[in-house]
Parts: structure tokens; sequence; C-alpha cells
């Protein structure tokens, strides 16, 4: 066994656990997405108006994203911090724009978030 994987604390592999969540749970959507997009041709919404396609395309970009820095945090990358980093700030932001709507998921996606950082910040980013 690597002395990566034997030296690396709790909370980077929590952090890597929520990127692979995240990769996951947007592949599906975008297969999803994917599944349901019958009018490609049809733009008469802009890019992302009645067309599934794009939104399936960019579920994908985000999956891919989120795969590779939950790979990179498991390799002790330098990649997978800053990716989860952003991830947590825009889930953060995003939770407080939506508070209104939905406010026990705003407050999940904001704790869940915060552990993020949390948790990248109080473990050495070269163990």
């Amino acid at each position: 066994m690597s002395t990566s994987y034997t030296s690396r604390t709790g909370w980077v592999m929590f952090a890597a656990v929520i990127m692979f969540a995240v990769g996951f749970a947007r592949l599906i959507s975008a297969i999803s997405y994917f599944g349901n997009s019958h009018d490609v041709a049809n733009l008469t919404g802009g890019l992302f108006g009645g067309s599934l396609w794009a939104w399936g395309l960019w579920d994908l970009v985000i999956a891919g994203l989120a795969l590779f820095a939950g790979w990179s945090l498991l390799g002790n990358g330098p990649y997978g911090r800053v990716v989860a980093y952003l991830w947590a700030i825009v889930v953060i932001v995003n939770s407080f724009m939506i508070f209104g709507l939905a406010p026990w998921y705003a407050a999940a996606a904001i704790v869940l978030g915060t552990l993020v950082i949390y948790g990248l910040t109080t473990s050495p980013g070269d163990s």
C-alpha cells in the first residue's frame, strides 16, 4: 500500500467521496437528458431552451470534472483540491439563492459545502 493512502486524513476521503457522488449523479442526469432529447435540431428556444441534449452535454462536462477531481483527491493532487473548493463555494452561493424555495435542501447543501471546505483546509495538502 502506498504512503499516500496510509497517511491521508478522513476529511480528504470525505471530499473525494462527495466529488465521486456529484460526478455519478451528474452522469446519470446526463444520460436521462440524452434519453429525452428528441428535438436535436430545434433551437427555437435558444441553446438551453427546449433541447435537452445541451443540458446533457453540460451535465456530462460537470460529471467528468467532478470524477477527475475525486480521482485527483485520492492521489493527493492539487487539481482535486481546487475543484473541490470551487464546487463547495458554488454550492454555498447557490444554496443561499434557493433558500426561499427549498430551505431544507439549501441548508443541507450549505452544511455539505462547509464540511468539504473545512475538511480540505484542516488537512495538509501533501499528506
